[in-house]
């Protein structure tokens, strides 16, 4: 048995905190606002000492005449008829305050009052001759008055106060303001606040094994590693390292997850910081951060330098609302091109960025020299939807019933942030309903969470709301059914999620190229909720606002945008550089806004009544879709199948199958032929071998035609 007494106890170590001393500090200046070792005191007039000299009330007298302030104690007996019965009980040293016109005013009036009021006290012959010095009111006073003078160290505190508060504060924001430096405080206010990454600080490396989907963006990336690496497999044919790589694509999509594999895979230093790290309060701060940035990053050359969110500083010049020469965000910015390409030299440091808006980005910055490269990091499709739930799947415990190529088909435009924030909440569900895997159905729960919001199964609806929302529903899916160019139909539910009471899931298809009648198509099956309405009841409800929203965004890209108004043909007012958002005019006149808007309505209503046309045609399969909706809730595509018939059409998806069905066959076919040759060839020399090729074939082993084919063994030569 093992005595746990003799084990050696470990003394935690004091560590001192400065900021124990703003602590004590501040809790002194507040205690002096509190502490008061004073009597109570009691505020008056003036004019009632007089009473209280004539009541015998005043046991003494003390004058501060700096202050110009008297207090006087009353006699114990007294106390009740000066404070009243109530507040005598809390009253244990009573004072009288009041404020005097001078000492000697006081003492004048106090005598005259005590002579008023026959009690004035006669000195004896002894007293006068002991006493001749001393202050004639004291002599003949009958109440005892004392003098003083008051250092007043509260009014002292009270002036310093504000002025220590003000140092502290302007102290604390200093050391805060310059906490990434080396030395801390004022001093550090310029110092570059980017961590430094290398091979004994990084532990937890990440790869590129556990980046997924990004094929084309990481082998550009990987190139730069590899050049770092091996350097002479470049330069020997005269290329040169690369100077920048910005990466660039949507949120989410693995832009800083890239950079955090370079960090890992590099085996020199790693320097990751934000745009924002450069922006401060004080001017010239993010200039003297940058120059300090890459004077450490030429100190450990050759490095990388990662900017994190680099339109924090690197928007275009000239195009923000509040610009001027002395702008600090340009400041920084221009110290930024300098230290990347000017005049003097950077060899060896390498800079990648990540941002998710290159159109607003300055143009100088995006030149050849600075970021010789922009390397598109775009929403992963379906094969790199697949590899990507390979790699969050690795610790989620899943089933039999999980099939990880439909889940890739089920998530159209998810980015790798959305397909693992699939899988953490998958597994959420799972545990939640006490299940020892995660199934197919909880990840099925997990994308309609994500997209759909928050299932509310306890909003109450009448009979007339929930046959609206049903009947909206089911006009969408009939419509959709119906159009060749619709998004496939998943599923129909009316059980409110989020903000909607109702939805109908498709599945979108990722489409290379899409024409006018997908958009039309996209249109009609969106207005189809409220015409449904319409047809039925015979009114509309506010329900179809978002699908009024979307319908209008894209029928304005449709006309504005695309060029494809009858029109407006062939003409777009798209500005891809971001530069219309500051500008407060249109690229277009008056006469064109008002066709603009008039194609706009055009099209919105022609596809409205083809919608309405539809829904007629289809009214008996409308109302027994609705009439299950409101049976069931959730209702999916078979179910629709089943009422309408089989869609005449193949999907993009049913598209791909068949074409990859198509060459698998192919191939199966083309592997077939290879070995019915082979079989052929090796026929034919059979016939044409001879005994003895025949009979050498037999004692090897081997085939007749790698005998055949062997190359001969010469004689060696003799020496």
């Amino acid at each position: 048995m093992i005595n746990n007494n003799n084990k050696p106890k470990f003394k935690k170590e004091f560590k001192f905190n400065l900021y124990w001393v703003y602590l004590l500090v501040g809790l002194f200046l507040i205690s002096l606002l509190f502490m008061d070792d004073k009597p109570i005191r009691k505020e008056f007039t003036y004019d009632q000492i007089e009473q209280f000299v004539k009541e015998d009330a005043i046991e003494k007298i003390v004058v501060t005449t700096n202050r110009n302030l008297a207090n006087i104690y009353i006699k114990p007996a007294k106390i009740e008829e000066v404070f009243g019965k109530e507040d005598a009980k809390n009253v244990v040293k009573p004072v009288l305050e009041i404020q005097i016109p001078s000492a000697d005013r006081f003492a004048k009036d106090i005598n005259k009052w005590q002579k008023k009021a026959g009690l004035e006290k006669k000195p004896k012959a002894k007293d006068k001759k002991e006493n001749a010095t001393a202050n004639e009111t004291e002599k003949s006073a009958n109440i005892p008055i004392k003098y003083d003078e008051d250092a007043d160290y509260g009014h002292i505190i009270y002036g310093i106060a504000p002025i220590l508060f003000f140092v502290f504060i302007w102290f604390f924001m200093f050391r805060r303001m310059g906490g990434g430096g080396a030395g801390g405080g004022i001093f550090s206010v310029g110092q570059s606040q980017a961590k430094l990454f290398d091979k004994n600080t990084n532990k937890d490396k990440i790869t590129f094994k556990d980046v997924a989907g990004l094929s084309e963006a990481k082998e550009e990336i990987q190139e730069i590693v590899h050049f770092l690496k091996n350097p002479a497999k470049y330069t020997e044919l005269g290329g040169k390292i690369p100077k920048g790589a910005l990466l660039v694509g949507p949120p989410g999509t693995g832009k800083t997850l890239l950079a955090k594999a370079v960090a890992g895979e590099a085996d020199v230093p790693f320097f990751s910081l934000s745009g924002s790290d450069f922006v401060e309060m004080f001017v010239g701060v993010g200039a003297s951060r940058v120059r300090d940035l890459f004077r450490q990053a030429k100190e450990k050359s050759p490095c990388i330098v990662f900017i994190d969110e680099i339109d924090a500083i690197g928007r275009a010049r000239g195009k923000t609302i509040h610009s001027g020469g002395n702008d600090e965000r340009e400041n920084t910015l221009n110290q930024l091109l300098t230290e990347m390409d000017g005049f003097g030299s950077n060899s060896g440091v390498i800079i990648l960025a990540a941002t998710n808006r290159a159109d607003i980005l300055d143009k100088a910055l995006l030149r050849p020299g600075r970021f010789d490269r922009q390397i598109m990091v775009d929403l992963p499709d379906v094969i790199g939807r697949r590899e990507i739930f390979n790699v969050h799947l690795r610790n989620v415990k899943i089933d039999e019933s999980v099939d990880i190529e439909f889940l890739a088909k089920q998530t159209p435009g998810f980015s790798g942030a959305d397909i693992a924030n699939v899988c953490n909440e998958a597994a959420l569900i799972a545990a939640r309903k006490g299940k020892n895997t995660v199934q197919k159905q909880d990840f099925l729960d997990a994308v309609d969470r994500i997209v759909g919001g928050l299932e509310k199964k306890n909003t109450i609806m009448t009979k007339s709301e929930k046959a609206l929302t049903a009947y909206h529903e089911a006009g969408h899916a009939t419509v959709s059914w119906m159009l060749q160019y619709a998004n496939p139909l998943i599923k129909v539910t009316i059980v409110p999620r989020g903000r909607a009471l109702g939805a109908a899931w498709y599945l979108p298809e990722e489409r290379q190229h899409i024409t006018t009648a997908h958009l039309l198509d996209d249109i009609c099956s969106t207005l189809a909720g409220r015409a449904a309405e319409e047809i039925i009841f015979g009114e509309i409800s506010t329900g179809a606002l978002n699908d009024l929203e979307n319908t209008t965004k894209k029928t304005y890209a449709l006309i504005a945008y695309y060029g494809m108004s009858d029109k407006l043909r062939n003409i777009s007012y798209y500005d891809s550089t971001g530069a219309s958002e500051y500008s407060f005019s249109k690229p277009y006149s008056e006469e064109t806004a008002k066709l603009i808007d008039k194609e706009v309505q055009n099209v919105i209503d022609e596809q409205y009544e083809r919608a309405k046309k539809i829904l007629l045609e289809k009214k008996d399969g409308l109302i027994e879709l609705a009439n299950l909706l409101i049976d069931r809730e959730v209702i999916f595509t078979e179910d629709v199948e089943r009422i309408f018939g089989k869609r005449p059409w193949l999907s993009r998806a049913d598209e791909l199958n068949a074409e990859a069905k198509d060459k698998e066959a192919k191939d199966k076919e083309a592997e077939a032929q290879k070995l019915e040759e082979k079989k052929t060839d090796e026929e034919k020399k059979e016939e044409t071998a001879t005994p003895a090729e025949q009979e050498n074939a037999e004692k090897q082993g081997t085939p007749l035609s790698e005998t055949v084919n062997a190359p001969e063994e010469k004689p060696e030569s003799p020496a």
